[in-house]
C-alpha cells in the first residue's frame, strides 16, 4: 500500500466504449498450464543457465500472515502476498524459503499445524490491490515444504482464512474470497473432514461476495465467526462495499451458519457495508472492524475561512470571478500547484476573453491525487458484542480518521489479547491499539516500522510480546510496541521497474511496491556486514510507490524516477537535488490522467529528450524543465470509475529514427507516429481488444521490427498475448507459441543476437532463441514468481529480472547469446572459458578457524543430445591432467573444475615444466601452476590461462 501523502482516488471522464471483456481463465485451463510449465522446465534447453538473486532485502515487501509455534516462539512462518511462505528457527534472525517447490508464490493466509507439523497455506493475496495475485486453490505440505500437494479449490483465486481444529487435524475450515475481477462459484466457506481429500461448501453468499475473514474461539472450535464480502473490482474502478457484506455465525464447526449483522443488531447493513475483520476472545465477547463505505453526514456548519476552495469555482459567476480579490485568487492558484503562468491577472483575462470558464479552475486541480477527501466516508469502525453477536455497538464516539485512508479494501484486520478482552489492536496506517475495550486508541508504530499493517500475532504467555507483518516486511516487539525489533532477510521485494546504469561496477535501480525506489552496486553483497560499516549496500531514493527509471547515460547521477500516478522527479544523485517535472494541463482542458505506473523514456537519440505517457505523450526537450504533448488523446478517452484508466501504459522509441515512437495504453491501443508525433496511427485494430498493453519494445536489430504483449490479468483472462510486426504494425504476428497460460508483463529483446528474446509473466520467465518460434522455460534458481521488468546490461553480459515478490534476479547471458542455427546443429558447441589469476592463498585460509579458499573455473558447453560428456583438462604440450565426467542434457550444461592436480599429473607437469614448482597446499592437494591449459569435451577445444 502507500504512504498517505500519496493516496489517491481518480473519478475519470465517462465514454461510451463497449468493453469486449474475455472469460476469466478456467481452473482446468490454469491446472494443465502448470503442468505444461512443469514439463518445459524439465526439457529447457537453457535449465542449467542459473539466476543468482543480488536482493534488495532490508525493504522486505508485504506479509499477509503469520504463523507461530506456540510453545516455542522464536519459530513462525511469515507468508508474503507474491513472495512465498519463509520459516525461522531463531526469532527472525534468519528465514528459510518453504514454498519455492510448488507452482507459485502467491500466499493469502497459512495455517500451521505445530502437533503434526503440517502447513496448509491458501494461494492468493486475501487483499484486494491492484497486485493481489491470484492462487492456484489450497496447498499442504508434511515435510516443511519440501513438497507439496495441491488439495483444491483450485478456482478460488484468493483463499482469505484457514483454521484447523485444535483437536482433530483433518478438519479444516477455509473461507475463500473469490476472483477479484470477476465472479466465481467457488467462493464462500469450505470445509473438509479427511484432510483435504473432499470438501464441502457450508455458506455461499453469491457470485460476487467471498469470505474475507473467519475467527473461532481459541477454547472452543465449534464456535465461529465470519465476515462476507461484496465487491466488484474493475480495471477503471473498484466498488469495496454492497448489500451482502455481513457477518455470519456457526456453532457447529462451520457445518451451517447463521447471519447475525441484521438491522435490528446494530452492525451496519446495506449498500455502504465494506470490509469486516473479526476478533473473538470468548463465546460472548466479539469484534469487528469495519471499512464503513457510507458517508459522512453534512457537517452542520462549516468553518468559516476567507480562502477560495475549488467548490467555490463549480456555481461562480464569470461577473464574480473577475470581482475576486488578486490576493485571495492568487493564493488559492499558488496553493494548488497552478503554473506560474496563471496568476490572477492573466486568468482574469483568459475569462473576459471567455476562452476560460470559473469553474475550470475547479477542474484543474481534479487529476488523480485530488478525489480522495472528495468522498468522506466514515471509514474505519470498530463494533463489539457482549452477547455472542446478536448485538453490536460501535465502541468509540468519534470518527478513527487517519487508519484506512479511503484504503479499508486493504486492511481490516482486528486483535483482541488472549488474556484482557479490552486489549485490542486494529491495522491500518498505522496501527494502534486500546486498552478500554475500543473507545480510545493509541499507535504503536515506530520510525523502525513500516506503515502499512496486515498481519499480528499475540503471545498468549506473555502478551507484551507481538510479531507485526506489514508492507515492508517483520517486526517483533515484546514491550507491547514501545520499541520494535526489524527482521528483514528474506528477499521479497515487489518490484515494478528496474534498470540499470553503465558503471563499473554498474548499479541497479529498482521501484518497488510502496517501498519507494533504491539503488545499488550489482555485485553488492547481501549479507549482514553492513550492521558494522551502518551502510546498507542499497540506498534509497525516493519514497511512495516506486516507479520507472530512467538513467542519463551521460552522467549517471542524473536519474528520472518517482512515484504513482506519474509524478516524476529529476534526481541529481551527487548534488542531493531534485525537480518536480509532472507535464500540467493547459487551464481549461480536462486534467492529464495518469497510470499508477506512469512510463517514462530518455530518447536513445539525445539524453536531453524525455518522454512521458499521460492519456497523451508527453515531450520535454530540456530534461522534464517544460512539456510538450505531442498526440492527442492516445486511448479510448477514460472511462467514469475511481482508478485512472484511459491511460497510456508503454513507450519505445526506435534507436533507427528518432521520432519514430509507440505508445501502449492500459485499454489496447497501440499508436505509431514516425515524424515525432506529427501523425499517429493505430495499428491494434486486429490485436484482441480492451486488454492492457503491458509493453511495447522498438526493434534493435531491424527498424520496420517491433513487439508487443497484452495483458488480460484484469479481467482475469490469464491467456497469453505476445505478437511481432515486421511492417511498423501494420500487420502483427502470434509468437507466444508453447507459452504456458499466465498473463504477460514484459518482452526484451537480446541486444546482440536478433532471435532471442525474453520474456516475463505472472509466473516466470521464458526465453526464445528462434525469434518466438518457441520457448524454454528459464527457472533454474528462480521460483514461479510474477516476472514484472527485464533489462539487460549489455557490457557485463548480464540479464536482470525484477520480480513482484522475490526482489531481483541475475544471470550471465554471454553463451546464450552466442546461439544461432548453425552452433544448435552442431554435435557440441565448448565455448571460451575465462582466464583466473593464480594466487598462494589456493587451498588455505586466514587461520584454522575459516574456511578454505578453493578456486574453480567454469566450463560450459552446449550439446545437441543428452548423454554423459568426459572433460579433460591437458597440459599446455597436450597432456590430459585430469578429467570429469559430466551427465550432460541437451542444451546448455555448466560444470566446474577446481583446478587440481593428482600425484601423477603433477609429476608429468613437473617432467614438461622443470622450472615450476608445485607444492601441496594446506588442504592437502595440488593445485595447477601458471601457465596456458586446454578443456576438451569430445573434439572440441578451448583454451584458459592462469595468470
Amino acid at each position: 500500500m502507500i504512504y498517505t501523502r500519496f493516496l489517491s482516488f481518480v473519478l475519470l471522464l465517462s465514454t461510451s466504449v463497449v468493453f469486449a471483456q474475455q472469460p476469466a481463465t478456467s481452473a482446468e485451463t490454469i491446472t494443465q498450464a502448470l503442468e505444461q510449465k512443469k514439463t518445459l522446465a524439465e526439457t529447457s534447453l537453457v535449465k542449467h543457465i542459473a539466476f543468482e538473486n543480488i536482493g534488495p532485502t532490508v525493504m522486505s515487501g508485504r506479509v499477509v500472515d503469520l504463523d507461530v509455534n506456540p510453545e516455542n516462539p522464536t519459530e513462525f512462518y511469515v507468508g508474503y502476498a507474491s513472495g512465498g511462505v519463509w520459516h525461522t528457527v531463531n526469532n527472525g534472525t534468519t528465514f528459510t524459503p518453504v514454498l519455492d517447490n510448488s507452482n507459485t508464490q502467491n500466499v493469502g493466509d497459512i495455517a500451521v499445524d505445530w502437533k503434526n507439523q503440517t502447513i496448509w497455506v491458501g494461494t492468493g493475496e486475501n487483499n484486494s490491490s491492484r497486485s493481489s495475485y491470484a492462487g492456484i486453490g489450497i496447498l499442504k505440505s508434511t515435510d516443511n515444504g519440501k513438497t507439496w500437494k495441491n488439495m483444491g479449490l483450485t478456482d478460488s483465486h484468493h483463499i482469505g482464512r484457514i483454521l484447523i481444529n485444535p483437536n482433530n487435524s483433518d478438519e479444516v475450515v477455509v473461507g475463500v474470497t473469490g476472483h477479484l475481477y470477476s465472479p466465481n462459484q467457488e467462493r464462500g466457506i469450505y470445509k473438509t473432514i479427511d484432510g483435504g481429500k473432499t470438501w464441502s461448501q457450508t455458506l455461499f453468499v453469491d457470485n460476487m461476495s467471498g469470505i474475507i475473514d473467519v475467527q473461532t474461539n481459541p477454547n472452543n472450535f465449534n464456535l465461529m465467526f465470519a465476515s462476507s464480502w461484496t465487491k466488484d473490482r474493475k480495471a477503471w474502478n473498484f466498488d469495496g462495499s454492497g448489500n451482502n457484506s455481513a457477518i455470519y455465525k456457526s456453532t457447529d464447526a462451520g457445518n451451517t451458519w447463521t447471519k447475525v449483522s441484521t438491522e435490528d443488531s446494530g452492525f451496519p447493513t446495506g449498500n455502504g457495508v465494506g470490509r469486516i475483520g473479526l476478533a473473538v476472545y470468548n463465546d460472548n465477547v466479539i469484534y469487528a472492524v469495519h471499512d464503513s463505505q457510507f458517508r459522512r453526514p453534512s457537517e452542520d456548519h462549516k468553518e468559516t475561512s476567507n480562502s477560495l476552495t475549488k467548490e467555490d469555482f463549480k456555481s461562480m459567476t464569470s461577473e464574480t470571478f473577475l470581482a475576486l480579490d488578486d490576493k485571495k485568487l492568487n493564493e488559492y492558484l499558488k496553493t494548488n500547484g497552478f503554473q506560474e503562468k496563471y496568476r490572477a491577472e492573466n486568468v482574469k483575462q483568459m475569462v473576459r476573453s471567455g476562452n476560460v470558464k470559473p469553474i475550470d479552475l475547479a477542474k484543474y486541480i481534479e487529476d488523480a491525487n485530488s478525489m480522495l477527501f472528495d468522498t468522506p466516508v466514515i471509514g474505519t469502525e470498530v463494533y463489539k458484542s457482549i452477547d455472542g453477536g446478536k448485538t453490536w455497538k460501535k465502541t468509540h464516539d468519534d470518527y478513527l480518521d487517519d487508519i484506512y485512508y479511503s484504503y479499508g479494501y486493504y486492511f481490516g484486520h482486528i486483535y483482541v489479547a488472549p488474556d484482557n478482552p479490552n486489549h485490542i489492536y486494529i491495522y491500518g496506517v498505522p496501527i494502534v491499539k486500546s486498552k478500554d475495550g475500543g473507545k480510545t486508541f493509541t499507535s504503536i508504530s515506530a520510525e523502525n516500522v513500516h506503515a502499512d499493517h496486515h498481519a499480528l500475532w499475540i503471545n498468549p504467555k506473555n502478551t507484551n510480546h507481538l510479531i507485526n507483518g506489514n508492507d515492508g516486511g517483520v517486526n517483533i516487539t515484546y514491550d507491547d510496541g514501545e520499541n520494535w525489533i526489524k527482521n528483514n532477510s528474506p528477499s521479497v521485494g515487489q518490484f515494478y521497474a528496474i534498470n540499470v546504469d553503465n558503471e563499473k561496477p554498474y548499479n541497479v535501480y529498482g521501484g518497488l511496491q510502496d517501498n519507494g525506489v533504491w539503488v545499488g552496486a550489482h555485485n553488492a553483497s547481501e549479507d549482514k556486514s553492513w550492521h558494522q560499516s551502518g551502510h546498507y549496500p542499497w540506498k534509497s531514493i525516493m519514497g511512495g510507490d516506486g516507479m520507472q527509471i530512467q538513467i542519463d547515460s551521460r552522467n549517471h547521477n542524473v536519474v528520472y524516477t518517482g512515484y504513482q500516478f506519474g509524478n516524476y522527479y529529476r534526481l541529481n544523485l551527487e548534488t542531493e537535488e531534485d525537480k518536480y517535472i509532472q507535464p500540467k494541463h493547459e487551464l481549461g482542458e480536462n486534467p492529464y490522467r495518469f497510470n499508477w505506473q506512469t512510463p517514462i523514456l530518455l530518447s536513445p537519440h539525445n539524453q536531453d529528450i524525455l518522454y512521458l505517457g499521460g492519456n497523451k505523450l508527453m515531450r520535454s526537450m530540456n530534461q522534464g524543465d517544460d512539456w510538450t504533448a505531442i498526440s492527442d488523446d492516445l486511448t479510448n478517452g477514460g472511462k467514469k470509475g475511481n482508478v485512472a484508466y484511459g491511460t497510456l501504459s508503454s513507450i519505445s522509441e526506435s534507436p533507427f529514427q528518432f521520432g519514430l515512437i509507440y505508445t501502449g495504453s492500459d485499454d489496447g491501443l497501440v499508436y505509431v507516429t514516425k515524424n515525432a508525433g506529427g501523425n499517429w496511427t493505430n495499428i491494434s485494430n486486429t490485436l484482441p481488444k480492451d486488454l492492457w498493453v503491458s509493453r511495447v519494445i522498438a526493434s534493435q536489430h531491424k527498424k520496420e521490427r517491433v513487439y508487443v504483449t497484452l495483458n488480460g490479468y484484469r479481467w482475469d483472462d490469464f491467456k497469453v498475448y505476445v505478437y511481432k510486426s515486421d511492417n511498423y504494425g501494420q500487420t502483427w504476428k502470434d509468437i507466444s507459441a508453447n507459452i504456458p497460460v499466465s498473463p504477460v508483463n514484459v518482452i526484451k529483446e537480446d541486444p546482440e543476437n536478433e532471435n532471442i528474446l525474453y520474456l516475463g509473466t505472472d509466473n516466470g520467465a521464458y526465453v526464445s532463441i528462434n525469434q518466438g518460434q518457441s520457448w524454454e522455460s528459464f527457472s533454474k534458481g528462480l521460483p514461479n514468481v510474477a516476472v514484472h521488468d527485464i533489462v539487460i546490461q549489455s557490457e557485463a553480459k548480464d540479464l536482470l529480472i525484477g520480480t513482484h515478490g522475490r526482489s531481483i534476479y541475475k544471470t550471465d547471458i554471454s553463451e546464450l547469446q552466442l546461439m544461432n542455427p548453425k552452433l544448435m546443429s552442431n554435435a557440441l558447441t565448448l565455448f571460451k572459458v575465462n582466464d583466473i589469476r593464480y594466487s598462494s592463498r589456493w587451498g588455505s585460509s586466514w587461520g584454522k578457524w575459516y574456511d578454505v579458499y578453493e578456486p574453480e573455473i567454469e566450463v560450459a558447453f552446449y550439446t545437441h543430445t543428452s548423454e554423459e560428456k568426459t572433460v579433460k583438462i591437458l597440459s599446455e604440450k597436450g597432456t590430459l591432467l585430469n578429467k570429469m565426467k559430466v551427465n550432460a542434457d541437451k542444451g546448455f550444461n555448466y560444470t566446474h573444475y577446481d583446478l587440481t592436480l593428482t600425484e601423477k599429473s603433477r609429476k608429468t607437469l613437473l617432467k614438461e615444466n622443470t622450472s615450476v614448482e608445485i607444492e601441496k597446499a594446506r588442504n592437502d592437494k595440488y593445485y595447477l601452476p601458471k601457465g596456458v591449459y586446454t578443456i576438451q569435451i569430445d573434439d572440441k577445444k578451448t583454451n584458459f590461462e592462469i595468470k
